[in-house]
């Protein structure tokens, strides 16, 4: 063996035999005295140093530590020197009462015994850690009773106290005999048993059997570890709450598994037994599945997460209705129990901290996230879809659990939620909606509030209590998912009543985004009922705002605006515009809307431009779009046969300038998209008469100035109408000073006057249209001022010039 492993302090050396010692004693002798007379001749030889020189001096102390020989110490050793350094720190800390050395020192002391006493190398139990433990509980406690009485001490100087307090309770816990020990007899526990160590002697080692088999006793003493080397302890109704408790301090830490902590937590509900261990576990496993979607940063919560979720929060919802002694509120108190099981007694309630209504609101929340974000087109959208049952039954539950412990802040989010899942539904799929949700409910789940169960009368249930609510969002968005389900099973009267009543379109620049979205959305169906209706200028001024702003797809949140050339993108706020997006079943049919607004520019734009005869084109138009379109169309050299929705509606324009009012109804009713909406028949039958009677009006106005007479007849027989009804429509023109003529009952025929306008009219005509034209470019300028309010957000859904404006246009048009 080579001489350099002499001094070697490993314990191998300690366990070699004298048989060997006596081999390397005389090696080791020689090498004593060569390495003597080497270093004795060295110091003959040695220079004097310089006592100028860094880390050089003349003393004899330097000499002497020199030749003293280095102390090693063991690992044992050092930790039980590292630990008693913290303890005096911590009794230094009490004698000048600085609570957060005391508290550092505490830390390193408790992380420095964990790491001591665990291991193969583990030491026992300083018993010191245990009199330090209960010093400073006895210190703490005497120090808080100072605290009330005396003035308050420095914020970190408390805090350090307080977080110190959490600390050793929890520490007392995992040793309470040994405290209970020291505090029976502190000198009695002190006392240090002397163990006597023996060197120990080799043992030969024996062939062991294959066939040797450890037993129970053989493995006394080892525990089961899982990943990260942890032990595995055995979930008991006993250590359920202690469990439990764990895992909620790791909340929200570093390096925390949240899988792993959810399948802890599942396996503390297959063993709680009392209902208020399964209400506990319950509530912190909800919220740690929730947890693991905000910190995945994930688009959507997975379908399979989802639905656990669901069934926990069902379960959750089952176990307090069936057991009314336990209340789950926002306001509860912290339960100080001990980890110790809680029997209330009878007619006692006990509160305990949580929230149904966010646990509600996050699974709504979550399930229209992968509405949004799953393709419409696939199948997996329509499996998802299949849960809203699912999501309105649970919303159900949560409002009458809160009727039942008079949460009343609670319902009217809850029913606001309720009202957006059933404002734009048909009455038969709210009457599915609510034969689903009913079969997923218990018998004993009813509502005092909302007793219908008509589904014709539900959303005006749902709407009449968001009513009473002194929140204004609430009570608006109440009036406008109201006013959307009127306009929807075609009640326009009654929705333009409840519209113009509530005056909600003169602030509704100021209301958020969701809300402002939700108004474009109703005043869109409300031009739609219109239409259905036969009501043409309702329905262009309701869809002219809309329409002429061209972005269509943003202001009804059904798709995000494409960036321009140039035009640097913005990621934030692509993201919260797509976050704003409504699932693909709540759309609007963009392509139907656009047929509407066009046919009803055809009906209004035709005659007056015929009224207004070859000269004045540019004047008085009433819908720009449509114009442009037209004018595009007929600078066209080769038009072929009509494909899209808009060369139909255009080719449909210009056979009805022309008077030939057949083509024009050829042309209208092969447009496919009519056969999207209700009662396709009836709306054809209007389009054709819609047809008849503009192309009546626009034949009067092209040609009168070549008749003096024209009979009635005639002109019944031409456009397919009834003579009566040909005789109102000129009665109507006539009384309108739209046409100058009479009507002469007698002969059944129209006296066309031929009037020329004197100098001074034809200036005031002049006069007039140049005002109008100075009043429309002082509004563009306004509508193009930077200060505006409208062009202060560009997310903003009312993107005309003035807010304002639309309603009175609206009120004089309705």
């Amino acid at each position: 063996m080579s001489r350099f492993f002499r001094n070697s302090d490993s314990e191998s050396d300690s366990d070699t035999s004298s048989d060997n010692e006596s081999l390397y004693s005389q090696s080791d002798s020689e090498f004593d005295s060569d390495a003597e007379s080497y270093h004795s001749e060295g110091d003959q030889q040695q220079q004097p140093r310089n006592r100028f020189l860094k880390g050089e001096t003349d003393s004899d102390d330097s000499d002497d530590e020199s030749n003293k020989k280095r102390q090693a110490k063991s690992q044992k050793d050092k930790r039980i020197e590292e630990m008693e350094t913290a303890a005096k720190a911590i009794e230094n800390g009490q004698k000048n009462n600085d609570w957060n050395l005391i508290a550092t020192e505490f830390d390193k002391l408790t992380v420095t015994i964990s790491r001591a006493t665990t291991g193969f190398n583990a030491i026992p139990l300083p018993k010191f850690y245990i009199k330090t433990i209960v010093d400073l509980e006895d210190y703490l406690a005497e120090n808080l009773q100072k605290e009330k009485t005396t003035k308050k001490k420095g914020a970190n100087n408390s805090k350090a106290m307080n977080n110190l307090k959490q600390k050793l309770k929890k520490i007392s816990k995992q040793y309470d005999e040994p405290i209970a020990a020291y505090k029976k007899d502190p000198e009695e526990f002190m006392k240090e048993v002397e163990v006597e160590e023996r060197p120990s002697t080799p043992i030969k080692k024996e062939a062991v059997p294959e066939a040797a088999v450890q037993t129970a006793a053989d493995l006394e003493g080892f525990t089961d570890v899982g990943k990260g080397g942890k032990s595995i302890v055995t979930v008991t109704p006993e250590n359920l709450l202690g469990r439990l408790r764990e895992v909620l301090e790791n909340r929200g830490k570093k390096n925390t598994d949240r899988n792993e902590q959810v399948a802890i937590l599942e396996t503390l509900l297959e063993n709680a037994q009392s209902p208020f261990q399964k209400i506990s576990v319950l509530l912190a496993l909800i919220s740690y599945r929730f947890d693991i979607v905000t910190a995945g940063k994930e688009s959507y919560m997975n379908t399979s997460k989802w639905n656990a979720a669901a069934k926990e929060f069902n379960s959750l919802l089952q176990i307090l209705e069936t057991n009314k002694s336990f209340v789950v509120t926002e306001d509860a108190d912290e339960i100080d129990n001990e980890d110790n099981d809680i029997v209330p007694k009878e007619g006692e309630v006990v509160k305990i901290r949580g929230s149904i209504l966010s646990f509600v609101e996050r699974l709504d929340d979550e399930f229209s996230k992968s509405l949004q974000n799953i393709d419409p087109h696939s199948t997996d959208y329509i499996d998802r879809l299949g849960d809203e049952p699912s999501v309105y039954a649970m919303l159900v539950r949560a409002q009458v659990y809160n009727e039942l412990i008079g949460v009343s802040f609670a319902l009217p989010r809850i029913i606001a939620r309720k009202l957006d899942h059933v404002y734009y539904k048909p009455e038969k799929l709210i009457a599915a909606l609510q034969a689903g949700a009913k079969k997923l409910l218990p018998n004993y789940v009813v509502s005092k509030i909302i007793t219908t169960e008509e589904p014709a009368e539900l959303v005006n249930e749902l709407c009449n209590y968001l009513y009473k609510d002194d929140s204004t969002i609430f009570r608006t968005r109440a009036m406008l998912c109201h006013i959307y389900h009127y306009a929807l099973h075609k009640k326009y009267y009654t929705a333009r009543d409840l519209l113009l009543m509530s005056h909600v379109q003169d602030s509704i620049h100021q209301a958020d985004i969701a809300t402002q979205i939700l108004y474009n959305r109703a005043m869109v169906q409300i031009g739609i009922c219109a239409f259905r209706e036969g009501l043409i200028k309702e329905s262009y001024a309701a869809l002219s705002e809309i329409q002429n702003s061209g972005r269509v797809k943003e202001l009804l949140a059904q798709g995000v605006q494409a960036q321009r050339f140039n035009q640097p993108a913005n990621p934030e706020l692509d993201a919260i515009e797509r976050q704003r997006q409504l699932p693909f079943h709540m759309h609007i049919n963009l392509e139907l809307l656009e047929c509407i607004f066009l046919t009803c520019s055809m009906f209004l734009e035709i005659p007056a431009q015929a009224q207004a005869g070859p000269n004045n084109n540019k004047k008085n138009i009433i819908s720009r779009p449509f114009r442009r379109l037209l004018d595009y169309n007929e600078r066209q050299a080769f038009c072929g046969p009509p494909e899209t929705t808009r060369d139909h509606i255009m080719s449909a324009a210009k056979a009805l300038a022309s008077g030939e009012w057949e083509k024009a109804r050829g042309f209208m009713l092969a447009i496919k998209v009519w056969n999207l909406m209700t009662e396709v028949e009836s709306i054809k039958e209007m389009l054709v008469r819609k047809i008849q009677e503009e192309g009546l009006r626009t034949y009067l106005f092209t040609y009168c100035s070549y008749y003096t007479t024209l009979g009635l007849e005639q002109l019944s027989s031409m456009f397919g109408l009834s003579v009566s009804r040909v005789s109102a429509l000129v009665a109507k023109m006539i009384f309108d000073e739209e046409l100058a003529a009479s009507l002469d009952q007698v002969t059944q025929c129209i006296v066309l006057h031929q009037v020329e306008p004197s100098r001074l009219q034809v200036l005031a005509l002049q006069y007039s249209e140049k005002v109008a034209n100075l009043v429309d470019q002082n509004e563009r300028l306004i509508g193009n001022a930077p200060n505006n309010n409208n062009n202060a957000n560009n997310n903003t859904t009312n993107t005309n010039t003035n807010n304002t404006g639309f309603s009175r246009t609206n009120n004089r048009n309705f």
